[in-house]
Order: structure tokens, then C-alpha cells, then sequence
């Protein structure tokens, strides 16, 4: 499989530690996201909604991060990582479509005016962040109690591709000043559950959004 992303980036970031979690081989296609490089027209011919990232296995294309995690996992056959259980799929299945509807779009906000603005020369808008306070904290909440009855996201013994699905959206969550105070089985399970595992720790992003060499 070759993947085209940027690993600074969280749909990427995503894509490559969960390919690592579930086992699947990938060559790094390398698509520099601050200088509009998936805006290409040859990017474009493979994604055309200029987002990154994107994969190609032979002649197959796909987008979606969630869908590439999918497909790896089943691909490799690791149901550890993407139980085949009808209940414990569908849970997972229902974390992935919650985390690209509500929970990205919410960890986002915090994560473009602590982190981008600043990175750019700008300043974070309080009343931005003030704005989308109150909708986090609902989010996180329901994450929280979850995440309060169980070590792994969906209920399993080891985690899935749902894990590091939501937890990527908050990857940078000490720079991008999450909210996280009131909410500590969501804390814990993010510092002390995933931040450990070695997909996670082999696609660190440090402060400036540099990554490191993928190994």
C-alpha cells in the first residue's frame, strides 16, 4: 500500500499509526500539507477533494482515514485490532463515524487557534474557543464515560483502530490547550493508554509540528 500524506497532520497521523498498530506494510508517500501540495493536479487525479491523506494498493484508491484503517485491518486480517464480532465492529464502526463527525470537527477548533494560528504568526481568538467550549465538553464527556468502564474505547482486552482514531484528533492536546480538567478517564486513557503504545510513540509529532523519521 502506498499512503500519500503528511504526517503532521491528524487524519495522517491517524492513517500511519494505525497502520502500524494493525500491522499492515506501507510505503510514505510524502505530500507537504503547508505547501498545498495535495492541491496538485496529480494529488487531485487521486483524491479530489485535496485532503490528505489517500491510499492506492495496486489499482485501488481510497480516501477517508477511517476507510484506509478499515480496509488495512481487514486487509492483514488483524481482529485484534478490528474485532470481527458483529457488536464489537459495529461499536467500533460507530466510534470511527462519531470521531469524524463530532469529535474531530470540535478537537479541531482548539487545535487551529492554539496551534496553527501561532505556528503562522497569528494569535488564538478567545471567543472562537469560548465558542466551541461548550460543545466539547459535551463531547468529551461522552468519551469520558465511556473510557470510565473501560481501558480501550470499545470494551476490548487491546486497542482498536477506534482508539487511535480519537485519539488522534487530540494528539497535540497540551498545545492545543484541551479542556481536559474535567474530564480524567478521557486523560488517563489518552496519557496513559495510548500515548505508550508504539505506533503512537513512532509517529511523535514535537512542538512546530515537526515529525519524526518514521522507523
Amino acid at each position: 500500500m502506498q499512503i500519500y500524506a503528511d504526517p503532521i497532520t491528524v487524519n495522517c497521523r491517524k492513517v500511519l499509526a494505525g497502520l502500524q498498530l494493525v500491522g499492515a506494510p506501507y510505503e510514505l508517500k510524502h505530500v507537504d500539507y503547508f505547501k498545498g501540495e495535495q492541491k496538485s493536479p496529480e494529488y487531485l487525479a487521486l483524491n479530489p477533494n485535496a485532503s490528505i491523506p489517500a491510499m492506492k494498493d495496486g489499482d485501488f484508491v481510497l480516501w477517508e482515514s477511517n476507510a484506509i484503517l478499515q480496509y488495512a485491518a481487514d486487509k492483514v486480517g488483524n481482529a485484534s485490532a478490528y474485532p470481527t464480532d458483529l457488536r464489537t465492529r459495529a461499536d467500533v464502526n460507530r466510534w470511527l463515524l462519531w470521531e469524524s463527525s463530532s469529535w474531530f470537527p470540535s478537537c479541531y477548533v482548539f487545535l487551529v487557534e492554539n496551534c496553527v494560528k501561532p505556528l503562522l504568526g497569528g494569535a488564538a481568538d478567545a471567543q472562537v474557543l469560548a465558542g466551541q467550549a461548550e460543545n466539547f465538553h459535551k463531547l468529551a464527556g461522552i468519551l469520558d464515560a465511556r473510557l470510565a468502564k473501560h481501558d480501550w474505547v470499545a470494551g476490548t482486552s487491546a486497542p482498536t483502530i477506534a482508539d487511535i482514531a480519537l485519539a488522534s484528533p487530540m494528539h497535540l492536546h497540551g498545545w492545543q490547550k484541551l479542556p481536559l480538567a474535567d474530564h480524567p478517564n478521557l486523560k488517563r486513557w489518552m496519557v496513559e493508554r495510548v500515548e505508550p503504545l508504539a505506533c503512537w510513540r513512532r509517529t511523535n509529532i514535537d512542538e512546530g509540528f515537526v515529525a519524526k523519521p518514521l522507523n
